[in-house]
């Protein structure tokens, strides 16, 4: 794949995880949820259709890659799993860890409340625990 470059706005609202095959993996930047986001590494790649049959199957294999992963470090009660890019339009698959503690329980968690940031300890050990398991998951 030629001519990566992931939208500003997905990068800085996220932090590096780790490159799967096909995607990278980033953490949202919102500790009210441990929230993955998948965004395969494409030109001008903004729905599903516009990966080829065979990327299409990598990315499902990632997505549920990436939510197991999130549950085994989370013991989320739930996943929820979305690509809307109705903001940024390039492709990227939302993974979520929901609880029912959560502060948008049961309701989507765009826009149910203001952001908070991660303190970087935080972020920076659930990243760990998240390559951990991906490791584990891949071994």
């Amino acid at each position: 794949m030629s001519s990566f470059a992931i939208n500003p706005r997905l990068e800085g609202d996220s932090y590096f995880v780790e490159d799967l095959p096909l995607s990278q993996l980033r953490l949202m930047k919102d500790a009210n949820y441990p929230w993955l986001m998948l965004v395969p590494r494409g030109a001008d790649l903004v729905e599903l259709i516009d990966l080829s049959a065979e990327d299409q199957q990598q990315l499902m294999r990632e997505i549920a890659m990436t939510s197991m992963t999130l549950r085994v470090a989370t013991d989320c009660e739930k996943l929820n799993v979305g690509a809307l890019g109705n903001q940024v339009s390039q492709l990227h698959i939302h993974v979520i860890a929901r609880f029912r503690a959560d502060p948008a329980w049961p309701g989507p968690v765009w826009g149910a409340v203001p952001s908070i940031a991660y303190e970087p300890e935080k972020a920076d050990g659930l990243i760990a625990d998240l390559r951990r398991a991906l490791a584990d998951a891949t071994a």
